[in-house]
């Protein structure tokens, strides 16, 4: 950072977001994330969206292709619990009957994250959880990798191969 100052939660939140592989996308006080998420879908893309918060359900409005069947879909849109800024990562739990397995199936998921549920770190996170806590909580930090025996870096085995975030 310049003059030796420290960045701020979203800052610091996007930079390691994108070393992790993942592809950040700020929204604008006067953008609709809608707008920014029909330009990230493919053509024919089976989406499923929980439409559980506000934001879900300004954000799939207009999708063509929805399911209500997570596995069926190829494009999970998701309000995420959390985001931390010291690793890039994402927080997905359970809570309000929310199912986890929907940001961990299909080959793209596109998470929205309001700056306010940005944290600096993991234990500011947890010091927000309420008690007792979710029964699932899951970190996301980047696509979905994994390496062989030939230590080839392999992208999308076990989860998403494409991982956006939309910053709002």
């Amino acid at each position: 950072m310049k003059n030796g100052q420290k960045p701020d939660k979203v800052s610091l939140f996007i930079e390691n977001a994108e070393k992790a592989a993942s592809i950040t996308h700020l929204i604008g006080e006067n953008e609709k994330p809608a707008g920014r998420i029909m330009e990230l879908l493919p053509k024919g893309a089976v989406v499923y969206c929980p439409r559980a918060t506000k934001l879900e359900k300004a954000a799939s409005g207009r999708i063509a292709g929805h399911t209500d069947d997570f596995g069926l879909a190829t494009v999970t849109i998701r309000e995420v619990s959390a985001a931390i800024a010291e690793t890039g990562s994402l927080v997905c739990d359970s809570g309000d009957g929310r199912a986890v397995q929907a940001t961990l199936l299909p080959e793209h998921h596109i998470a929205i994250v309001p700056r306010e549920k940005i944290f600096a770190t993991f234990e500011e996170y947890f010091a927000t959880v309420s008690s007792p806590p979710p029964t699932n909580i899951t970190f996301i930090t980047g696509p979905s990798r994994t390496t062989d025996i030939e230590l080839e870096e392999i992208i999308g085995v076990h989860g998403p191969a494409r991982l956006d975030i939309i910053i709002v």
